[in-house]
């Protein structure tokens, strides 16, 4: 019985030994893992930080380096455009062209006759009357009036049994012929235009872009009147 006591005791303070030696494990945070703290190097230089610098160390500052900025987006490209000028008599027609022949437009340009009315005569004339006697009537009264040279116009169509006083290819001249008879105290006259169908030229450009439509609008300045100038959006 003496002995278990012994070896009991003995085996009790083998284990309390380990123990304050820490081979057991403490729950002291100083007296845990000693051989470790024995191994620290330099712990004489080892310094306790305030609460904001160990937040400055934390946190890791910022570089000086930007981040490359995204190349910026290449701007959209203008509509390109189709264009038409016109309507060119042949020697407008030459002008034009060699005014344009600079831009080297190649395919992107052609041109095409076109058939148009145009004025070509200024009538001064008494509108159609209700017949032949009327127009008789007329160019009677006419004559009286010192006015010499007229024309029953008798042939069928909307101008039959009329009475031409003047034809005139400027409309100034036929103005200044009417401003006469009225002083000659012969009313009822006007001016009608005559239309006959004429060939033209018709310029068309495609594939025109912001630059080219300014040289373009440019060479047809030059030209007073153009019935044809006009850009829309297309190929």
């Amino acid at each position: 019985m003496l002995k278990f006591f012994f070896w009991a005791l003995l085996c009790i303070n083998g284990v309390l030994f380990a123990y304050g030696q820490g081979y057991l494990g403490t729950y002291k945070p100083t007296e845990h893992e000693p051989e470790r703290i024995r191994n620290q190097l330099a712990t004489d230089k080892l310094q306790l930080l305030t609460a904001a610098a160990a937040a400055r160390v934390a946190t890791p500052e910022t570089t000086t380096e930007s981040t490359p900025a995204s190349a910026p987006e290449a701007p959209a490209k203008s509509a390109l455009l189709a264009c038409e000028f016109g309507n060119f008599d042949a020697a407008e027609a030459r002008r034009f062209e060699s005014l344009v022949a600079p831009l080297k437009l190649g395919e992107r340009q052609s041109q095409a006759n076109v058939t148009v009315q145009e004025v070509s005569k200024h009538m001064v004339m008494i509108p159609p009357l209700a017949s032949k006697d009327a127009a008789d009537k007329k160019a009677a009264e006419l004559k009286e009036q010192g006015v010499s040279n007229y024309f029953i116009m008798n042939e069928p169509g909307p101008t039959k049994w009329a009475i031409s006083l003047g034809v005139f290819k400027s409309e100034a001249a036929a103005q200044t012929l009417l401003a006469a008879l009225k002083k000659q105290g012969v009313a009822g006259a006007k001016i009608v235009a005559r239309t006959s169908a004429t060939s033209r030229v018709v310029f068309r450009f495609k594939e025109v872009d912001a630059e080219i439509k300014s040289k373009l609008d440019a060479a047809a300045a030059k030209f007073d009147d153009l019935d044809l100038h006009s850009c829309k959006t297309g190929g």
